[in-house]
């Protein structure tokens, strides 16, 4: 069974920073791209970030600039670097994995219950 696990969700000030982790376990042997998404209430799930084992990376243009997403591919591992964090940038942001091992479970989607980061003063 693989699992998806986020964490670092917390109350910020604005123009606060916070860093997210995601970690995916169980049998998975490729991951082929990390990311993370948000919904706020309300709203659309969006992409925030992503990023595939190559290092290649697309952000959101709503954050490109302020987040930076970066992954560890022998641990498994993504994370999501935020600064100068807006009101706007309020959600459950959930870590997303898509499996690009060989065989029938590839380009299967995981996904992770959400963390929720909350800008306010």
């Amino acid at each position: 069974q693989v699992q998806v696990v986020e964490s670092g969700g917390d109350l910020v000030q604005p123009g606060g920073s916070l860093t997210l982790s995601c970690v995916v376990s169980g049998f998975i042997p490729i991951i082929d791209v990390l990311g993370w998404y948000r919904q706020a209430p309300g709203k659309q799930r969006e992409l925030v970030a992503d990023i595939r084992t190559t290092g290649e990376s697309v952000y959101g243009d709503f954050v490109k600039g302020r987040f930076t997403v970066s992954r560890d591919n022998a641990k498994r591992t993504v994370s999501l670097q935020m600064t100068s964090l807006k009101a706007k940038d309020s959600a459950v942001y959930y870590c997303h994995a898509l499996d690009g091992s060989y065989g029938p479970n590839y380009g299967a989607n995981y996904w992770g219950e959400g963390t929720l980061v909350t800008v306010s003063s």
